[in-house]
């Protein structure tokens, strides 16, 4: 209980420095929101009339600790206002819409990529200097080198506009009505399916080197050598003995690069037209909608704690040690 209540103190105070970056970044950049808003539309308006634009999307104009101030009562309140470039929005319904459409991305991407990658790693370390391990680790550390950028821009020519064999953009199509229906449902597996495996490639790779090399270095281990003098079948010790052991610094891995995932999901979804957090954030600090920016990030924030937090919890189950200590 001590592990845990120091690790949530800790996640709590990097909440707050989060907080308060993300109050100073979007001050940084150039422009203000309303003038942007009326320069691209090429129109003019009053004095009174900006002012009451002002007040309406929420935007303090007085000392910089005051407006800090009522920041962070939005933070807590969960009111950040107006969206300004999806007006009359508010931003929770903006991000409310878009925030499951990236959990499916993101979410589909990484647990194939942690699948795929752990099993590959072990069986790549069992059969070290094999033919598997030969051809598939220098793939995997290619592959990881590749932004996802690339990878996007590739799969969407390649497949969408070369061959034709899926859609080269959007969540369905738009043409249908969203419902639990066969149609709908079948045309988000398709509109999805090329942004999940682009992301899937770009983070395949770092869960298997990392799971090769942990599992490496368990197969040299007593109870490993052990399992196998006592006569236990090969899958067993393969499984229960190396990879449960080895496993634990790719949980770890998976928390870290969840930042990762969703920075290269904006990446994915900006190519692919996705309307999810990444398209959001991008149209977000395109428009200088300081309201949607700050909203989009603190989720980011907090997704990314919580999933840290979530792997220390899993790290103190997975080793016995941790308990006892």
């Amino acid at each position: 209980m001590a592990f845990v209540l120091r690790r949530l103190g800790f996640y709590i105070a990097a909440f707050f420095v989060a907080a308060t970056i993300n109050f100073i970044l979007p001050r940084l950049m150039p422009g203000n929101p309303i003038d942007i808003m009326f320069a691209q539309s090429q129109t003019t308006i009053p004095p009174e009339a900006r002012a009451a634009l002002i007040e309406t999307f929420g935007f303090a104009t007085g000392p910089l600790h005051e407006q800090y101030f009522s920041y962070l009562k939005s933070v807590f309140t969960g009111d950040f206002g107006y969206s300004i470039r999806f007006y009359p929005q508010t931003v929770n319904e903006r991000l409310g819409y878009a925030l499951p459409w990236t959990l499916l991305l993101a979410g589909c991407a990484t647990v194939l990529a942690f699948a795929i990658g752990t099993l590959m790693g072990i069986f790549a370390a069992w059969k070290r200097g094999g033919a598997f391990d030969a051809i598939i680790t220098p793939a995997s550390l290619a592959l990881q080198a590749i932004p996802p950028v690339v990878i996007a821009i590739v799969a969407l020519f390649v497949f969408g506009v070369a061959l034709r064999w899926l859609p080269t953009g959007y969540a369905f199509n738009p043409s249908l009505d969203p419902g639990f229906t066969w149609t709908y449902i079948s045309s988000v597996f398709v509109h999805g399916l090329m942004p999940v495996i682009s992301l899937m490639i770009v983070f395949v790779g770092g869960y298997l080197v990392t799971m090769r090399n942990n599992m490496i270095g368990q197969l040299g281990e007593d109870h490993v050598i052990m399992g196998l003098a006592k006569g236990l079948s090969e899958r067993r010790v393969k499984f229960n003995y190396a990879a449960r052991n080895a496993l634990l610094p790719s949980v770890t891995s998976l928390g870290l690069t969840l930042g990762a995932i969703l920075g290269g999901s904006l990446v994915t979804e900006v190519v692919f037209n996705y309307p999810g957090l990444g398209q959001t954030l991008y149209i977000g600090i395109v428009t200088r909608d300081y309201p949607l920016i700050q909203g989009q990030l603190l989720i980011m924030t907090l997704a990314i704690l919580t999933a840290n937090l979530i792997v220390d919890l899993a790290y103190v189950l997975l080793d016995p040690r941790l308990r006892r200590a």
